[in-house]
């Protein structure tokens, strides 16, 4: 067995970077949206809002222990986008991180309408409808609340991921203190756990735009049909363009208020200090 595993292995290390994003996010979708199929095919009898939560939290928590290793674990457009404006990600690996993200949450969809299949077909009746009292699209992408703008959707979402990734680079940032690397997937998970109890109820805190257009696109494909893209005002674009506004307004807040004012290290020290000793000792040579 070890011997056949061995020539399965992949030498090209973005495409191995790759399936560890698509991964990691079918695990992410797998759970959350795996418990608003049962909580919502279940008419709220096997789980409530909470079930949502932590269904999420959980798979982001598993997505990230499952990747980490190998691609860093972003797991989310916004993120990736966000890592490629601070430098610590390549532009290159931008659309394929990004077209794998998508695929993953793609799979995973249709993972979950395979398993709740009758479930879904019994809860609406036969029809696969996307508003009403048995609408089943939002099992796998989100809708506005029926109160909700898309201006307030939109903001909805651009502050839902600032805080998603100034709270990431702040987990991140070792100037703040170590954090155990068995740790850092679990309070990612608490993060996520607890914009979902505070900020979900506009629009199901989407805050990744490869966990909502992956499943939507599914729903569009399985028959739920153009509705998932036209429902709520044309909703389909806010939880894909306003996260990457909020991701890099997070980000940007981040760098301005925390960690641009780190006081330097003990390498950048010596960095900063050495153009100084050439301008010393270029005068000292004129002097003579």
């Amino acid at each position: 067995m070890e011997r056949l595993l061995s020539k399965c292995r992949i030498k090209s290390q973005l495409v191995r970077e790759c399936l560890a994003e698509c991964l990691g996010v079918y695990i992410l979708i797998l759970f959350g949206c795996g418990s608003v199929a049962q909580v919502t095919t279940s008419r709220k009898e096997n789980g409530q809002y909470l079930s949502i939560n932590l269904g999420f939290a959980l798979g982001v928590m598993f997505g990230v222990f499952a990747s980490r290793g190998v691609s860093g674990a972003h797991l989310n457009p916004a993120v990736s986008l966000s890592l490629c404006f601070l430098g610590r990600h390549s532009w290159t690996r931008l659309p394929f991180y990004v077209f794998f993200q998508v695929l993953g949450a793609f799979l995973a969809a249709a993972t979950v309408g395979l398993q709740y299949y009758d479930a879904i077909r019994s809860f609406s009746g036969g029809e696969l409808t996307v508003t009403g009292p048995t609408a089943t699209a939002g099992i796998f992408c989100t809708y506005p609340a029926s109160y909700l703008s898309l201006w307030g959707g939109f903001m909805d979402q651009v502050i839902g991921t600032a805080a998603l990734l100034l709270c990431i680079l702040a987990l991140g940032d070792q100037r703040q203190g170590p954090i155990t690397d068995g740790l850092q997937p679990t309070l990612v998970g608490a993060l996520v756990l607890v914009i979902g109890v505070s900020m979900g109820s506009n629009s199901g805190y989407a805050i990744n735009p490869a966990r909502d257009f992956g499943p939507r696109l599914f729903t569009y494909v399985a028959g739920w049909g153009e509705e998932v893209f036209r429902a709520g005002n044309n909703w389909w674009w806010i939880p894909i363009v306003a996260p990457c506004v909020g991701a890099l307004l997070g980000a940007l807040i981040y760098q301005l208020m925390v960690e641009v004012h780190h006081p330097p290290s003990m390498s950048e020290s010596k960095a900063l200090s050495r153009p100084e000793k050439t301008k010393q000792e270029m005068s000292r040579e004129v002097r003579l």
